[in-house]
């Protein structure tokens, strides 16, 4: 992909042929409305907004190809910012595919790979950031993606980074105005003043950086490990909170061989929970490569469940196997199974222990008390919804060598050294910012990121 010649005129299917009663065929660029008038039975006029019902027929005929609904709108009050036409056909594939042979011979080219969301952020309709949230809305599965796309979408986040830039840009219009005046020793920033800024905006940053770890969950999904013994019931518990035989279950130990991932969105919230092979010694090559697996996949987990048979587990077991929870500084809760299997008496030994949640998946008994748990500690970090999550890695690495820029200006006050290092240092963090929102751009970092768009976006 590369930057357009904004004389060109695309053309995309928005809507896949076959999939329904109805499919779209979207127009954007100059000569849009020229060659949509080459269709149109009815006349396009005027320089507002226009929704009407059309005949569409082959060019110099009276041979109707379809009716439809046509919208208009004009530049600059559209999604690209050009002229855009969009048809509103019925969905027949060959009708689409008719349609979309005539107007690519009318002039108009096939768009790439988002390229209607480039032309957007090109003519100024929306900043990167925001441009980055319509790919991130359009793969969200869950409320929670959803809500942090549409915040990004909407603005939320690229305004706080646009204030937090202005804030260095003045800091830095001030010191370069020193430098523009250094033969008469004046000074224009007070240090101190300076100091209090730049420690304030670095903490700010730190807060985005902090909040990645949420919005990745929130994104892409919060990873839960279910680990234990063998035959503890782990492929039961992910039957059970999958509420489908996704796993093999049996009563022969060692069944599981390989990790199997599975998503489930709980309150609005997708988790991915991954059964592991059982924990034990072995001599059994297969087996130990199962356990290597899933000795990885507990690294990679946010937090780990641990199952364990009630009926075979002492509190010796639960205390040695604590010592090894720990050892990888992953949040774990224990999970007792088999309650269904349990004397009254038995339940009570078990019902004071502090991290411990007893359930039946057999039964799927307290399954729901589960997902509750699980849905509390996400919710442990603090009034999430009300705050500016960070979730897209490219800010993230941005954000990041801002604080480190930011960090540098600290030391260089803290040494007394000159104007003109601070200066640069300030410089280096507005352009790390700018990069956050599209001040900075090249080809080839918008190649990358529309890249990733769907035909039609």
């Amino acid at each position: 992909m590369h930057l357009y010649s904004k004389e060109d005129t695309i053309v995309a299917l928005a809507t896949p042929a076959g999939v329904g009663a109805l499919g779209v065929v979207r127009l954007s660029g100059r000569h849009a409305v020229e060659i949509a008038q080459k269709f149109c039975k009815k006349k396009i006029a005027g320089k507002d907004s226009l929704l009407f019902f059309a005949k569409l027929a082959y060019p110099d005929t009276e041979n109707i190809l379809d009716e439809a609904m046509v919208s208009v709108y004009f530049a600059p009050r559209s999604f690209t910012g050009e002229d855009i036409v969009e048809f509103c056909c019925h969905g027949s594939s060959f009708i689409l595919k008719e349609l979309l042979r005539l107007i690519l011979e009318a002039g108009a080219r096939l768009a790439q790979a988002g390229e209607f969301t480039q032309r957007a952020f090109l003519n100024g309709r929306m900043d990167l950031a925001q441009a980055e949230g319509v790919a991130d809305l359009i793969a969200s599965d869950s409320s929670a993606s959803h809500r942090l796309a549409m915040t990004q979408m909407r603005g939320g986040f690229s305004d706080k980074i646009k204030q937090m830039r202005e804030d260095l840009i003045r800091l830095a219009a001030l010191l370069e105005l020193e430098l523009d005046f250094a033969e008469e020793d004046v000074e224009f920033a007070n240090r101190q003043e300076l100091y209090t800024q730049n420690t304030q905006l670095a903490y700010a940053i730190e807060q985005l950086i902090g909040s990645y770890k949420l919005g990745n969950v929130m994104k892409h999904g919060f990873p839960v490990a279910i680990v234990g013994k063998p035959n503890a019931g782990k492929s039961t518990l992910l039957n059970a909170l999958l509420d489908e035989d996704r796993a093999i279950v049996s009563s022969i130990a060692g069944t599981t061989r390989d990790t199997i991932e599975e998503q489930k969105n709980i309150g609005g919230i997708r988790f991915r929970f991954i059964d592991t092979a059982g924990l034990r010694e072995t001599e059994d090559v297969i087996e130990k490569l199962g356990i290597e697996r899933t000795l990885k996949k507990i690294q990679e987990a946010q937090l780990i469940l641990y199952l364990f048979d009630m009926q075979d587990f002492s509190l010796e077991d639960l205390e040695e196997a604590k010592i090894q929870l720990e050892a990888y500084q992953i949040p774990y809760y224990f999970v007792g199974n088999k309650t269904d299997l349990l004397s009254e008496d038995s339940l009570k030994t078990w019902a004071n222990i502090p991290q411990l949640m007893s359930i039946s998946a057999q039964n799927k008994a307290d399954i729901k008390a589960l997902e509750a748990m699980l849905l509390t500690h996400i919710d442990q970090t603090p009034d999430h919804e009300s705050q500016i999550i960070l979730s897209n890695a490219r800010h993230l690495s941005c954000l990041q060598n801002t604080l480190k820029a930011l960090h540098t200006v600290r030391n260089t006050l803290d040494a007394r050294l000159s104007t003109e290092l601070i200066a640069s240092d300030l410089r280096e963090a507005v352009y790390h910012l700018g990069e956050i929102v599209g001040e900075i751009t090249n080809n080839d970092l918008l190649d990358f990121i529309f890249s990733k768009f769907c035909i039609g976006k």
